[in-house]
């Protein structure tokens, strides 16, 4: 149980090294539909960095005149004015930060559907290799740390830029010479934050993937099926142990990621803090030398505004180090967003009126790895005619499963085709595909949610009776009814309240409301007793009656009546026939049928 690495790694920027351009123009995409709202943020920012600079020359008249002059008209009237900006000020800020915060989590909201969406539509193959709690953090971890990047971040730069603008402009309209000095350290400012924010870049990505794996460990162990084998196999210590090394991996990566360039950063702090000192010791050496000197109305006013300076040009400097490290989570979205989809809808689509069921393959051959020597599945020529049945026999690993996922596209032949009704299975849209066939596999799956809930996931809109009379046909009813809750109990995580042959039976009665024309049978009762076998058994039969079947057999006994029985042996059709036909051959499946009976007598 514990916690292997993916199978991928995203790449990583090393320290110094620039994102691509490419990148960055997608992030600022992601902007574009909202540019009208963004606008008007940058209207409110740039009137909100007018009105500010205007305090500090109200500022220096009051002193330089209306106090000295003893004008007291003029005194409130500066007072008052001094009073409307802050008000207006602060009008603007909750408006801009409503606005911002609105675009940010909108943007938010498009990438987690566009991740999620993206992810729908990969093949089987993608989630057999990847791990669940992958693909979780990337959705929950991932995009929720970058809220605060997209959400104030757009905002804080167009802000901030503004605010150092306006208050540069402002200080140097009072006096150039204290604004030099004041700017003198802003290039050795700039050069630190970069070299913080590629230092915590590089942590976040390891961050990122500590997360990932502690996601993953959570998913895995703390699951029903985890939990029983952590307690049956007595790993339940050892499973703690691992969590908690993964906990303390995760919470040094914290530390680090909150302290990288901390002193730094903690450096301009008390270089800016410590400015306004600078300037009051520079004009009093002026004084001193006897040069013109500032008036002090104009000293103050300067002094308020450098201090003002340092609020903007401290946070304009963190939010640098925030876009840099938010680059590494945008990386890892767009790895998840730019995965090929090798199984994709047409761009026009077949949508029949009607699928009749005839299923045929032509020369089909498959491989999971197209670079293995050998092919999972090659050769296969076979046709199921609308209402037949085929049952796919053969060992271990000789592509039965395969081979019937091939017919609902969960994946793609590397050569041949796969049709229904003569259309290539590639040419039909994903909706017709998955109201033609039906899957009842070996794994049931059950969501943690009410029986009718779990039944009406194949048919959103069917109603009491409906569910009720699949149920009957299934013969899962009257279990069902005698529950205290009747269909509004809940299963529990992945039907746990309910046994193995219950769950079949459930899932039958699922597809049975789906009402396909081609119906798969994955080794749906080989997990199962005789008895259950048998009830279960009777409900596939009813489920099948007039529709075109595909079984995957590993107890043969329970396909002996199928049109026609093909046996796979190393990907390819190695014989086929009826079984008294096959039987008479005395070839692999009178064999298999011979141990089938050998297993049996032996259970008996």
């Amino acid at each position: 149980m514990k916690p292997q690495g993916p199978n991928w790694t995203p790449p990583v920027l090393a320290p110094g090294e620039k994102p691509p351009p490419a990148q960055v123009r997608r992030i600022v995409g992601l902007f574009r539909p909202y540019r009208g709202r963004l606008a008007v943020v940058g209207l409110l920012v740039g009137l909100s960095s007018l009105v500010s600079v205007v305090s500090p020359f109200l500022l220096r008249e009051m002193l330089d005149h209306a106090i000295p002059q003893g004008r007291t008209g003029l005194l409130s009237l500066l007072a008052l004015g001094m009073v409307a900006t802050a008000v207006v000020n602060s009008v603007f800020s909750v408006l801009q930060t409503l606005i911002s915060t609105t675009v940010g989590q909108r943007v938010m909201h498009d990438l987690r559907t566009a991740v999620y969406t993206h992810l729908q539509r990969m093949s089987l193959a993608f989630f057999t290799r990847t791990r669940t709690g992958e693909v979780q953090s990337r959705i929950a971890n991932d995009i929720g740390g970058m809220q605060s990047t997209v959400t104030s971040t757009a905002t804080s730069l167009v802000s901030n830029l503004t605010g150092v603008v306006a208050t540069v402009i402002a200080m140097v309209a009072l006096d150039w010479r204290l604004t030099v000095v004041s700017l003198l350290m802003l290039p050795v400012f700039v050069w630190i934050s970069r070299r913080v924010g590629n230092e915590r870049k590089k942590i976040t990505s390891q961050r990122q993937k500590q997360l990932a794996v502690l996601s993953t460990a959570v998913q895995e162990s703390l699951s029903v099926s985890g939990i029983l084998l952590g307690r049956t196999m007595g790993r339940g210590d050892s499973l703690s142990r691992e969590f908690t090394e993964q906990s303390d991996s995760l919470a040094d990566l914290e530390v680090r990621s909150s302290m990288a360039g901390r002193w730094r950063m903690s450096t301009i702090q008390i270089v800016m803090s410590a400015m306004p000192a600078v300037i009051y010791w520079a004009a009093g050496l002026a004084t001193a030398a006897g040069s013109p000197v500032v008036s002090l109305g104009t000293l103050v006013a300067f002094v308020s505004l450098q201090q003002g300076l340092f609020r903007p040009t401290v946070s304009l400097l963190a939010t640098g180090v925030q876009v840099q490290t938010s680059l590494a989570l945008f990386q890892r979205i767009f790895e998840y967003l730019d995965l090929p989809v090798d199984v994709a809808e047409p761009a026009d689509p077949v949508r029949p009126d009607r699928i009749r069921g005839d299923v045929g393959f032509e020369g089909v051959e498959f491989a999971y790895d197209p670079a293995a020597d050998r092919p999972t599945l090659t050769g296969i020529d076979l046709a199921v005619p609308a209402g037949g049945s085929l049952a796919v026999v053969g060992g271990t690993g000789s592509g039965k499963t395969t081979l019937s996922y091939l017919v609902p596209r969960l994946y793609d032949t590397t050569a041949g085709r796969v049709t229904l009704d003569g259309i290539d299975v590639r040419d039909l849209s994903f909706d017709t595909l998955a109201a033609a066939v039906g899957v009842v596999s070996q794994e049931t799956y059950l969501f943690h949610a009410s029986v009718a809930e779990n039944l009406r996931f194949a048919k959103p809109d069917a109603t009491d009776e409906e569910l009720a009379e699949a149920a009957r046909a299934a013969q899962i009813h009257d279990h069902i009814a005698a529950l205290p809750d009747g269909y509004d109990t809940v299963v529990g995580e992945r039907g746990y309240r309910f046994s193995g042959g219950e769950k079949q039976r459930l899932a039958i009665a699922r597809t049975i409301l789906r009402n396909p024309p081609v119906l798969i049978l994955d080794e749906a009762t080989s997990a199962l007793d005789n008895r259950t076998e048998h009830a279960v058994q009777q409900a596939i039969d009813a489920l099948a009656a007039g529709r075109t079947t595909i079984t995957i057999a590993h107890r043969l006994s329970t396909v002996r009546d199928a049109d026609r029985i093909v046996v796979l042996d190393g990907g390819g059709i190695a014989e086929q026939g009826t079984h008294d036909e096959l039987m008479a051959l005395g070839g692999r499946y009178a064999a298999l049928v011979a141990r089938d009976d050998l297993v049996a007598a032996d259970v008996v």
